[in-house]
């Protein structure tokens, strides 16, 4: 019974300390309650946001001291951004290589057309069509990367776009999808390395890139 009584009032404390932290606009409580229940659960979760957006600052932070990074996203657009941009510099020295895994624009399981549908009922302006467009010019952005820099690799995937994940050595960015919303708006949590989340994330992604095909055969059909 008394840890019955425990647990509530932890609960109770939790959810009111989360609730006061968000009201004057501090980020560390929820950081001390994630890291709390993660080292209970053994999930290793680190951080979490409420849009994917609001990572960009500290996901840049990591991309500087990654030994590796292995992406794998739906349309790639932050890929050619300022957080990305250490990460393609030339003769990058932390940087040991770099895989990233894009959807084939070819679309033959029709998983981008699933997912524009998706995303017009919240943008209508996400015509048939757009996603495999935007795909095509991120496709030549980062083709030329790695025509200059051997480290990074370009693949194709064709698979469900029901999230996106960017791994380090260090941490695991993973952002689920949600219907009917853009990837940036979607909640986005941070698994630390050695955490039964960040290996499930990482040997799902190298168990697709085995699968995917080069995006060099996509550049030479453009």
């Amino acid at each position: 019974m008394q840890e019955l009584i425990i647990g509530i009032v932890s609960s109770l404390l939790a959810g009111g300390i989360t609730v006061a932290a968000g009201w004057l606009g501090l980020a560390w409580p929820r950081r001390v309650l994630v890291r709390g229940l993660s080292k209970l659960t053994g999930v290793g979760i680190e951080r979490s946001y409420t849009k994917q957006s609001a990572a960009n600052a500290d996901l840049a932070a990591d991309l500087r001291t990654a030994r590796w990074i292995k992406v794998l996203t739906g349309r790639g657009n932050e890929l050619t951004r300022d957080s990305f941009q250490v990460v393609w510099q030339a003769g990058n020295p932390v940087l040991e290589y770099g895989h990233v895994l894009l959807p084939d624009p070819d679309d033959p399981g029709g998983w981008l057309a699933r997912r524009e549908q998706e995303v017009r009922h919240a943008d209508p302006g996400f015509g048939a069509g757009l996603l495999a467009d935007q795909l095509r010019v991120n496709i030549r952005y980062l083709n030329a990367v790695a025509a200059r820099e051997a480290k990074i690799e370009v693949r194709l995937f064709d698979a469900p776009h029901t999230h996106r994940v960017i791994l380090t050595d260090r941490v695991a960015y993973f952002t689920p999808y949600q219907p009917g919303v853009h990837g940036r708006n979607s909640p986005c949590l941070v698994f630390r390395a050695g955490g039964a989340m960040y290996d499930h994330l990482l040997r799902t992604f190298d168990i697709m890139w085995q699968a995917a095909r080069t995006a060099a055969e996509d550049e030479r059909s453009v």
